[in-house]
């Protein structure tokens, strides 16, 4: 055996970013993580546990136990041409993998070569869920981290199972049968496939793990105090009276000995998880926080499948509470068990066969159709009580299912976005957020989910304020309008308060989306309707002349008015508008007259109601249909006490509507260009980096980027097809006039120190020089007002047509990821921000969209009569940087300022570019969870 001396010689650092926590198919989760010499005692375990078929699979032959020469080997490697993987659960083996680099006549070998040989092996007990598929991924993006682009793989024709992980991985692959065995060769460059494969499979997961949670068939609350008052005895009794499904235990050490049951509730006691006969699927922890990592160990021993922890005085109380944040995710993960929490209000499934209610909400809302996710706890109970309240207990704007997220250690929004995304029971996804742990991801599981359903954020600490202590691992702020922008691409409906998510949230699960944005106004109110009308106006609706119906209307009036509108095929929704009238008929009459309009009408078009002091009408309006066949949206109608809430929450939905429409009819794609120059762009960039010797920065910092001179930038630019005008340096007069002849009359001149390029104020630009005496008399005036050239850097410049100044850029955000840029050149964007953000790689959709949503936008489209410029050359510049960046990770920012959008073609007039050593790619990884 090598001694520790010779060992840290020969084998390089143990990689510790190979580490990672993944869910499993069932939604249960397993630590992978290389394998080590110390494992030797585990490895041996392992393989006990491996049944004799399962074996000869692996090497076929019967191989009833591991020599010590075996053990050595699988468990000594020096992590590059040799690497093993494990998944443990609770520190114990259920899995491994390995490749050995083999040369090209098939030996094992330590020479640097391309290829390499694979083979699992894995535990019958856990064979089914989705291991190797996921040590698949893991030891491939290991591999391809060491230079290995192949993987070879021989497996019996027998061993069905391995070759079906293999073929539907989605790698490009090569399958040959030879002397009896099946041989498998995969190319591991990912593709399109491969991804979508591997994103498939982690909603799948994901969606399985919120979903065990949701439908437990056993809870116990551990930490149910004698007190009435107490947090467990209170989530206790909420479960009982929402009537949950299945079986409760209440759990607490201090219990005196012989308990057997906990009065007045009448459920079984016990003093801990051990005691408790059968299984626990869901335990809910509220118990002081030094108490946590004991029941957790309890729980992981008895097999529980995930917890709800209630407890404070986690990373909300400051450092060391951090660090018992951090070892409570680690001990709960490497059991398998996934935690919303610590610090959590609890978790709600209104679902008739479960009925759950582990929650601090005193009671269970009626089933309806929003799923409701919030990091604050406080604001979620608010927000559940206001959509119970309005709907009046009916279901109109109540929720499937909720969760406090507390500190969001574990489980977070992009989790339960996994789970709407194809629950049947969720037709609106309301979200309270205060921090976007990964912004790429949300982005990425939003836009999906938007596409099937709406999504709706509300999003506090906008402007600068820190998001309280604990809501999440510490992550890099976003500035509040790449927020929006980002949300805008994903077609997330965001909304500036509470109020608004309410709101949004009950005409969306009510009524149908709008076709677009007519709204015929209707009522016996005619200052109210123009009320509507403004309101419509304001939120870029196309409000039809109010219709008033006078104060005399009676039901009968308002149900003829109202399927008249809806019959008419130039509305595409319908706002009513009500006020009490002398002698009236009761709520319950007017009710059942719009609603007998909605339920008879021939098109389905969004109604809602704006009524002033009618008392019983919004609840009359929720009520449950008489025939429950019939669609709940077709009968139920929302109502609101201003118009302008109305209005609003009609905007969203006709924008969302919109943006649906778009996603369905051309979901975009990212062009291919013939004259793009991937491979030369590649090898330019590894030499700059080399010659400036970049390398990543310490500390946490991220790399350190290094400007390109212009030569090296315009070369690499037009390595993808973006020229930039040329500029000769212009030191003296001379040279300058020289500069001029080569380039051409009319020229213009200008400094190149940032400073002042863009200061028009200073006048240090000059334009359309037509000859020499006015580049003399230019230079001359730049000269005394600038200062002397060799410290102004002017240049001289071929100009280029008139346009619309603009600016174009690409930057990694440390928190999203690459994410392109655009905006006017000057005040537009430098005074008022008016510039647009998408995440690289942009679509051709993306292009299109992020130029139109400037403020600014219709300067580029012919405003006030002058001539629309040629976007269609903006969105292919805009496509071929975002390609650039996203080939080629190293790019870590790009400015392109200023660019002119001319009517015919774009001039790039300015460019640098930055490089760095590559961050990592989180979204193009293996699955993962967050560490911690």
């Amino acid at each position: 055996m090598q001694t520790p001396s010779e060992h840290a010689t020969r084998f390089l650092a143990y990689p510790a970013h190979w580490e990672a926590d993944v869910v499993l198919r069932d939604g249960g989760t397993t630590r992978i993580r290389p394998i080590t010499p110390d494992d030797a005692q585990r490895l041996v375990s392992f393989y006990e546990h491996v049944s004799d078929e399962s074996k000869y699979y692996r090497f076929f032959a019967p191989y009833p136990r591991l020599s010590d020469r075996d053990v050595h080997r699988f468990t000594h490697h020096d992590y590059n041409d040799r690497v093993g993987l494990a998944a443990t659960i609770g520190g114990e083996f259920i899995a491994t993998v390995r490749y050995d680099r083999i040369d090209p006549r098939g030996r094992p070998a330590a020479t640097a070569t391309d290829e390499a040989e694979v083979a699992f092996l894995v535990q019958d007990a856990h064979q089914g869920r989705g291991v190797a598929s996921a040590l698949l991924e893991h030891i491939a993006a290991v591999a391809r981290e060491r230079g290995i682009r192949r993987f070879a793989a021989e497996v019996l024709p027998a061993n069905t199972k391995m070759i079906k992980v293999f073929t539907d991985a989605g790698y490009t692959q090569k399958r040959s049968f030879e002397d009896g065995v099946v041989r498998l060769e995969l190319d591991l460059e990912p593709t399109d496939r491969s991804l979508a494969v591997q994103r498939a499979r982690e909603q799948r997961a994901e969606a399985r793990s919120v979903q065990r949670l949701l439908a437990p068939g056993s809870v116990a609350v551990v930490g149910t105090g004698r007190a009435p008052d107490g947090l467990g005895r209170t989530v206790l009794r909420n479960l009982l009276a929402g009537g949950f499904t299945g079986r409760v235990h209440a759990v607490n050490r201090a219990f005196p000995d012989g308990l057997t049951r906990l009065d007045p509730e009448g459920v079984p006691a016990a003093r801990s998880l051990r005691a408790i006969d059968g299984p626990v699927d869901l335990a809910v922890v509220a118990v002081p926080a030094a108490e946590v990592p004991s029941v957790v160990a309890d729980c992981g021993e008895h097999g529980v499948q995930g917890l709800v922890v209630l407890s404070a005085g986690f990373a909300e109380s400051g450092p060391e509470g951090r660090d018992r944040q951090r070892e409570l995710v680690r001990r709960a993960r490497s059991y398998g068990m996934r935690i919303i929490g610590p610090n959590s209000f609890g978790l709600v499934n209104t679902a008739a066969g479960v009925r759950l209610n582990a929650s601090l909400a005193p009671e269970l809302p009626a089933p309806g159709r929003v799923g409701l996710f919030s990091q604050s706890g406080a604001i979620g109970i608010a927000l559940l009580s206001e959509l119970h309240r309005r709907a009046a207990g009916a279901g109109l704007a109540s929720v499937s299912t909720f969760v406090s997220a507390g500190n969001r250690a574990d489980l977070s929004g992009n989790d339960f976005l996994q789970f709407w995304y194809d629950d049947p029971d969720t037709d609106v996804a309301l979200m309270y957020l205060e921090s976007i742990g990964n912004p790429r991801k949300f982005t990425r599981l939003a836009r999906r989910t938007a596409r099937r359903k709406p999504v709706v954020v509300v999003k506090g600490a906008r402007h600068g304020a820190a998001a309280p202590a604990g809501h999440t691992v510490p992550t890099t702020r976003i500035p509040d309008a790449t927020v929006s922008d980002l949300l805008r691409q994903a077609g997330v409906i965001r909304v500036d308060t509470v109020t608004e998510l309410t709101d949004t949230g009950l005409l969306l699960a009510a009524q149908p989306l709008p076709a677009g944005p007519r709204v015929a106004i209707l009522g016996n109110s005619q200052s109210l309707a123009l009320l509507t009308y403004d309101a419509c106006l304001t939120d870029g609706l196309r409000p039809h002349p109010p219709l008033d119906l006078t104060t005399d209307a009676r039901p009968e009036h308002f149900r003829a008015a109202l399927a008249t509108a809806l019959a008419d095929d130039a509305c595409d929704a319908v706002v009513v508008t009500a006020i009490p009238r002398v002698g009236s008929e009761s709520a319950e009459e007017l009710a059942a007259a719009l609603r007998s309009a909605v339920a008879a009408g021939p098109a389905a078009k969004p109604v809602c109601v704006v009524h002033l002091e009618i008392p019983g009408l919004a609840e009359a309006l929720a009520a449950p249909p008489e025939d429950e066949a019939a669609p709940p949206g077709s009968v139920r109608i929302p109502a609101y006490p201003a118009a302008e809430r109305a209005a609003r929450a009609l905007a969203q939905a006709a924008r969302y509507a919109q943006w649906r429409r778009r996603a369905e009819e051309s979901p975009g794609r990212v062009p291919e260009y013939d004259d793009i120059d991937e491979a030369g762009a590649a090898a330019d960039i590894e030499v700059l980096l080399d010659a400036h010797g970049a390398t990543a920065a310490t500390g946490g910092t991220g790399p350190r980027a290094v400007t390109l001179s212009a030569a090296d930038t315009q070369r690499l630019l037009a390595r993808y097809g973006i020229a930039v005008l040329p500029a000769l340096p212009a030191p003296d007069p001379d040279a300058a006039v020289a500069a001029a002849h080569r380039l051409g009359f009319p020229v213009a001149l200008k400094p190149t120190a940032p400073h002042l390029r863009h200061r028009a104020d200073l006048g240090g630009v000059r334009l359309d020089l037509g000859g020499e005496a006015e580049l003399l008399r230019a230079y001359a005036e730049l000269t005394e007002l600038l200062g002397k050239p060799s410290e102004t850097r002017l240049v001289v410049q071929a100009m280029a047509p008139r346009g619309v100044d603009t600016v174009v850029r690409a930057a990694i955000d440390p928190a999203a990821g690459a994410v392109l840029s655009f905006g006017l050149a000057g005040a537009p964007s430098l005074l008022l921000g008016d510039t647009a953000h998408c995440l690289v790689p942009a679509t051709d959709r993306d292009a299109a969209e992020l130029i139109r949503s400037v403020r600014t936008a219709p300067l580029l489209f012919g405003w006030r009569g002058a001539a629309p410029v040629d976007t269609r050359a903006l969105e292919e510049l805009l496509l071929r940087l975002s390609r650039l960046v996203d080939d080629h990770p190293e790019v870590v920012g790009a400015d392109l300022e200023p660019v002119i959008v001319a009517q015919h073609g774009v001039h790039v007039l300015g460019a640098s570019l930055r490089l760095a050593p590559p961050p990592p790619r989180t979204d193009l990884g293996p699955r993962s969870l967050p560490s911690y």
